[in-house]
């Protein structure tokens, strides 16, 4: 009944996208969401040109994007398509495909978000190509911790509050880091500097996915 299949892991990927095209609110919210926050952070700050602040506000509506992005993975299935998806598929393809599809939405929400940054508020990073990697590899991180926590909250009968709360002791150590290194590539510091902190992230990244590949089946099958 849970034999791995990738044909099986292919589908759910499609009807992950499927979903979002046919229910396009979810991602008009997002859209919304980001382009508010940066557009009152804009008629707050107007220019910004310290670092620091930048960085700050930058990650800060990044996250709460991410929470958003996230949180409705779960909790948009029906309990009839879930018990029908248990019978159907492995629960390793279930979360796998939400990760993934969740990644690289949430990468699309990045670069949508320094795009915004750029026009409203202006774009001090000196080195882009590694803040675009911090920014592909943050996502992929909080992707896997968000992804898991929905499962978690919907398990637990809970909402969109009870996956933020889960998932800010998680996220927090992956933002340490990545507000670090953002710091570097910002800064426009030798690419060097940034290796190590960019193996943490890749290292994060491939810990959480693994934790969540190995547990989301007992999770799945309460």
């Amino acid at each position: 009944m849970f034999s791995l299949n990738f044909t099986h892991f292919i589908v759910l990927l499609k009807k992950e996208f499927d979903i979002e095209f046919r229910q396009k609110t979810a991602l008009n919210g997002i859209l919304l969401f980001v382009l508010s926050t940066v557009f009152v952070s804009y008629l707050a700050f107007q220019k910004i040109i310290q670092p620091n602040v930048w960085n700050a506000l930058f990650w800060i509506i990044l996250l709460f994007g991410s929470i958003i992005t996230t949180s409705k993975s779960f909790l948009s299935e029906q309990k009839g398509r879930m018990l029908y998806n248990y019978w159907l598929y492995n629960p390793r393809q279930v979360i796998m495909s939400k990760i993934v599809y969740n990644s690289f939405l949430l990468t699309i929400v990045s670069f949508l978000t320094l795009f915004l940054f750029t026009i409203f508020i202006g774009n001090i990073v000196q080195d882009l190509s590694t803040f675009s990697l911090i920014l592909v590899l943050s996502s992929c991180g909080f992707s896997s911790i968000l992804t898991l926590m929905s499962g978690i909250s919907v398990k637990a009968g809970g909402s969109f509050t009870l996956t933020a709360i889960l998932s800010f002791p998680l996220t927090f150590p992956l933002l340490l880091v990545v507000i670090k290194v953002s710091k570097f590539a910002i800064d426009g510091l030798a690419f060097s500097v940034s290796v190590q902190y960019l193996l943490v992230l890749i290292l994060i990244n491939v810990i959480v996915t693994t934790l969540s590949y190995l547990l989301f089946p007992y999770l799945w099958s309460d």
